[in-house]
């Protein structure tokens, strides 16, 4: 299994089926992760072994601990379970782009650096639909962004449980399509989204197959025989929305449900209010990830579009750019992850290539570190708009530690207006104060970060920042020790 998940993602890494799109690997992670505190490593459930890595990361977890004083703890200091995915992403050269948490529902989005500049509307939301939606327990919570010009959308969900809710858990759906609206007049709704991405503990059972018959089929690996009583299946026979939702064969083990440390499937006796019984969870594949990418007008889902698009030339402008910037998405891997037992749910994973042909190639800013750089003397930025963006006083560039994990992990930043020393009509300059320049030196990268898109907009190559010589001649720092100084870091 381990060697085909790496042979999956050194294609999507290395093949171009088009010489004039661009090749993006995309991995999806979903895992119920029923309270429990994260595992030591997530080096297998992130194929880090594959020596090709995916662009993309996109994790969406359901169930994360959200007691009360620790779910404030979480929003104010981020979440165990964010550390780890940061702590182990950020070393391989992935920030975190975006982030929400809606109690136990998160996800995260990490991309690899050399992309970031090209990351934009970025806007967050959550629906509860727990307790007549006043409690967030249920729901959704999504991410959605612009990649190269492509606007993408991800939505993480975690629908009602048990066997008899199925038509509640697809009105559930559709009221979160409904619910959610994004700051837009392009994309207001999810489904307005070029790719839409839909995953999560969906929790859709098996019906009518008994617990013996279910569970023989698993072993003896012949899951295709469970396919036409999966309720997901079954629901997107007869519900339209559903319809829109393509997935890959569920030619995998169900997910759930789980003997905690185990690949066994549910064996504890139940306690109820009337003392023990034997009764046990069937497997199912509650956990699932689908995707939708937005047909072209042609294969309208509303007939009356065409005609409307014929008499409006805007509409005929944005068809063409369609054809003239294409975008493709194929499944390469779809399996749980068997080898995690915190759980009573395994994660399942879902590997995607991404052809695109982008519709903007240049960052909207051009930014630099100017001479020499240490804690000796005051050091000096020099930045250009290589295109025109809504610029703001509130716009800062950030220095940050060559393998930083979010956009708040910077040691230092500086105002572009506050801070400015010089600008042209092409170039501007602003300093950063020598005492916020770290004196142990080290690697390191500029970023300005736009207030308005509220994104990074332009990264720099990385420089040296040198040790401080004043700092080791007097003695605070020994001569022996060398990189950035973690507390000034943090």
């Amino acid at each position: 299994m381990e060697d085909d998940l790496s042979q999956t993602l050194n294609s999507v890494s290395l093949e171009q089926k088009d010489d004039k799109m661009d090749t993006f690997g995309l991995y999806v992670v979903t895992w119920n992760v029923a309270t429990a505190e994260p595992p030591d490593d997530v080096n297998s459930l992130l194929q880090l072994n594959s020596p090709k890595k995916p662009d993309l990361y996109v994790i969406g977890l359901q169930e994360v601990k959200a007691a009360p004083l620790k779910f404030v703890t979480d929003l104010a200091f981020e979440d165990s379970w964010s550390h780890l995915f940061m702590n182990t992403l950020a070393p391989l050269g992935y920030i975190k782009v975006s982030s929400i948490r809606m109690q136990g529902l998160l996800l995260l989005f990490f991309s690899k650096l050399e992309h970031v500049p090209f990351i934009r509307d970025i806007q967050v939301t959550y629906t509860r639909t727990g307790l007549y939606g006043y409690w967030g327990n249920k729901g959704g919570v999504s991410i959605r962004l612009s990649f190269y010009g492509h606007m993408l959308c991800f939505l993480n969900c975690h629908l009602t449980a048990h066997m008899n809710y199925a038509s509640q858990r697809v009105d559930e759906f559709e009221y979160i399509l409904d619910a959610q609206t994004f700051d837009t007049k392009n994309t207001p709704r999810i489904l307005d989204h070029k790719v839409v991405f839909w995953f999560g503990d969906l929790n859709f059972r098996i019906e009518d197959h008994g617990m013996l018959f279910v569970r023989n089929c698993i072993t003896s690996q012949r899951y295709n025989l469970l396919w036409s009583k999966d309720q997901l299946t079954m629901m997107k026979q007869k519900e339209a929305t559903l319809q829109k939702f393509k997935e890959g064969p569920l030619d995998f083990q169900p997910s759930y449900k789980f003997d905690l440390h185990s690949d066994n499937y549910d064996t504890r006796v139940q306690k109820t209010w009337f003392g023990f019984n034997g009764k046990k969870r069937k497997p199912a594949w509650c956990d699932r990830i689908l995707w939708r990418v937005k047909p072209k007008s042609s294969l309208s889902e509303d007939p009356n579009e065409d005609d409307q698009n014929q008499e409006d030339p805007k509409k005929q402008l944005e068809e063409q750019h369609k054809d003239e910037f294409p975008l493709k998405l194929s499944q390469e891997f779809y399996t749980s992850k068997m080898e995690y037992g915190i759980s009573d749910h395994k994660p399942v994973i879902g590997i995607f290539r991404l052809e695109l042909r982008k519709i903007y190639e240049t960052p909207l800013v051009q930014v630099s570190a100017e001479g020499e750089w240490s804690a000796d003397f005051d050091a000096l930025i020099t930045y250009s708009l290589l295109q025109t963006f809504p610029s703001s006083a509130w716009d800062w560039i950030g220095l940050y530690k060559v393998g930083f994990k979010s956009v708040s992990d910077y040691i230092t930043y500086t105002w572009v207006k506050d801070y400015q020393v010089s600008f042209t009509d092409e170039l501007f300059q602003v300093y950063v104060n020598k005492d916020e320049i770290p004196v142990l030196g080290g690697e390191c990268v500029l970023c300005y970060y736009s207030s308005n898109l509220q994104c990074i907009v332009g990264i720099s190559k990385p420089f040296k920042v040198q040790e401080s010589r004043v700092a080791i001649e007097e003695g605070l720092v020994p001569e022996n020790i060398s990189g950035l100084d973690e507390t000034v870091a943090s």
